[in-house]
């Protein structure tokens, strides 16, 4: 069971790592391009480790340490990006928590950041963008229409009300965040429900990603032959047998390579975009 780090007494070099009100600010301003890395790959995961660079330079005292925790957050990362900040600041509390007391398992800040992208995301979407901004934007529209000389009031009210709630969720998610991640970590740790995260996150992971084969990866056989009178097709007999049954064995084969054989991604591509001209060309992809 986790204890509350102040009954910890902590030696004067470790307490010197501990993060302060300026390190949250800086993780704060860090935090504001979570989108500017944002990719197909990992989403919002480069934005998200930048975020965190204040937090790793300073609770790591060796390069190794640093280089995980860099690698930690750089997995998949996906959620409303103002919302994000809660995840931002338990991860911080957690990196800290890791780093000065190494009392809880490093794939639980994952499994945690995980866990989070859901309902972040519904949070933020609906609350920000499915009604805060229609509701001021409605507002800021009506005082604009209503006369020449408050056009430049009602744009600047919008501006001002969606700073408020943008600048003031940012806030509120890093600094509680921080302030209730270790208290939130200790209580998940004490019912043993962090190892159960652990496990579920993983499994939603793989889940969430298997529902988006179908949809990213299109593979159509062009082969057909002939049955008496009929012209039977290939892939449609796939599709009648098992739909997208190449999409899931191609993303198995891609998996198997890189986690079992350690194929390098860049190598993958560049061989999957030469055997689809290839196939297509000699008629077997279409």
């Amino acid at each position: 069971m986790l204890e509350n780090k102040n009954e910890i007494q902590l030696p004067p070099e470790k307490e010197a790592r501990k993060l302060t009100k300026k390190d949250l600010w800086r993780i704060y301003w860090y935090g504001m391009s979570i989108e500017s890395g944002c990719n197909y790959k990992n989403q919002e995961a480069p934005g998200f480790t930048q975020a965190l660079i204040p937090c790793i330079e300073k609770v790591y005292d060796n390069d190794e340490d640093k280089r995980e925790a860099y690698r930690r957050h750089t997995e998949f990362f996906n959620t409303e990006s103002k919302t994000a900040s809660l995840a931002v600041g338990i991860s911080a509390a957690m990196e800290e928590r890791n780093a000065l007391y190494g009392d809880i398992n490093p794939d639980s800040i994952n499994a945690m950041k995980v866990s989070l992208m859901g309902p972040l995301a519904g949070i933020g979407d609906s609350l920000i963008h499915g009604t805060a901004r229609p509701i001021f934007a409605g507002i800021a529209c009506s005082i604009a229409m209503a006369s020449q000389y408050t056009s430049l009031a009602g744009t600047l009210l919008f501006v001002l009300a969606m700073s408020i709630i943008c600048f003031g969720v940012r806030y509120i998610g890093i600094f509680k965040g921080y302030e209730k991640g270790v208290e939130f970590v200790a209580n998940m740790q004490s019912g043993g429900y962090l190892t159960m995260l652990t496990t579920l996150a993983g499994i939603a992971a793989f889940v969430v990603c298997g529902g988006f084969i179908p949809s990213l990866i299109s593979i159509n056989l062009a082969i057909e032959y002939a049955a008496g009178d009929s012209v039977i097709n290939l892939q449609e007999m796939l599709n009648g047998l098992v739909p997208s049954l190449l999409p899931l064995l191609f993303t198995m084969l891609m998996y198997w390579l890189m986690t079992k054989k350690k194929v390098p991604i860049v190598p993958l591509m560049f061989g999957t975009l030469i055997f689809g001209i290839i196939a297509v060309y000699l008629g077997i992809l279409g």
